[in-house]
């Protein structure tokens, strides 16, 4: 399951290159965005995902505002109280982007953020696409992706599974499609519940869990420090350096496959101009090799996508989540 990104990726690429074509070695001549204060909000504990996804938009937008974004946290419900306060007393704030994920729409579908849905607020930007990834401990016993999928088949509560999500989450819903190739369901599955990536990464490297469904882009420090890692990655292909020696579970045998959109939105009473500023500056990153690098380090796929664009193609990603959160039993 999953979305295929390869499509988008391929027009991404045609498009860029066009662009560079076309810009030739001159620097783009974009404005700069005047937004008073920007902010963007993790809405967890620093080190996962979310701080990921925020840190993308510190750095990557730094030449294209007017001030530099400041990264903030509001942990609580893997994503809930931001989507909450977003929809009530800061629904008008156009000061203040968040990160989101495909994990984030999952949640509005099974009804973790209560009576909001996905044209509550309003979608500015990608961040680009990250994967799932199976990681343990560098010191693993598990040495391969086999190993785990032998240990869930044969004894699945002997394998303590975790990450930063619920159950229903798109951290859960990885583990629950690792347990049904490994012939189980689900509810066989031994898994712990986190509040962001950054406490399960945390609990990985204490011992509390062995196996982490993450995600490959935070995963880029821990790896490069030795402390972890990445069993398969639960992308199509594999992907580019530095992960491009790591396999896929595809090519490991077990057809499992996770695709995480990352980006941002606004609250949904955003006034147009502020609205405009953000996805503006979004847009001027997007045509800098600069932004792309920053994507590349950061182990995302530069899929970009801003404004209409982008709801169009949320509208389209909620029907699909739906229909696999059905088939899953997450929702009636």
């Amino acid at each position: 399951m999953g979305f295929d990104i390869r499509e988008d990726h391929m027009n991404f690429k045609r498009l860029s290159t066009a662009l560079v074509c076309a810009l030739g070695f001159a620097a783009p001549a974009f404005a700069q965005s005047v937004i008073d204060h920007p902010e963007c909000v993790a809405p967890a504990n620093p080190g996962g995902g979310f701080d990921l996804t925020c840190r993308v938009a510190q750095t990557g937008l730094a030449p294209h505002v007017s001030s530099p974004v400041q990264v903030n946290f509001m942990p609580g419900g893997i994503g809930a109280v931001a989507f909450n306060q977003f929809n009530t007393n800061r629904a008008d704030d156009g000061s203040a982007i968040v990160a989101f994920s495909t994990g984030s729409l999952l949640n509005i579908i099974t009804g973790k953020y209560g009576a909001f849905d996905e044209n509550s607020v309003r979608w500015v930007a990608t961040a680009g696409a990250d994967f799932g990834a199976v990681v343990v401990r560098a010191d693993s016993d598990y040495k391969n992706l086999k190993d785990v999928m032998d240990d869930l088949s044969s004894d699945p509560q002997s394998v303590v599974v975790g990450a930063g999500g619920s159950v229903g989450s798109q951290d859960w819903m990885k583990g629950a499609l690792l347990m049904r190739e490994a012939g189980g369901t689900p509810m066989q599955m031994r898994y712990v519940a986190f509040d962001g990536g950054g406490d399960a990464i945390a609990a990985l490297l204490g011992g509390s869990i062995e196996v982490y469904t993450g995600d490959v882009g935070e995963m880029v420090p821990y790896l490069e420090s030795g402390d972890m890692r990445i069993l398969a990655v639960l992308s199509p292909e594999r992907l580019d350096a530095p992960f491009d020696q790591i396999p896929t579970a595809k090519e490991q045998g077990y057809n499992v496959e996770w695709t995480i959109l990352r980006g941002f939105y606004m609250g949904g009473k955003t006034s147009d101009e502020d609205y405009k500023k953000w996805v503006d500056a979004f847009n001027a990153a997007y045509g800098t090799e600069e932004f792309a690098k920053i994507q590349h380090d950061k182990g995302l796929l530069p899929l970009n996508m801003s404004g209409e664009e982008l709801s169009a193609s949320i509208e389209e990603r909620m029907k699909t989540l739906r229909e696999i959160a059905t088939e899953a039993g997450l929702v009636q």
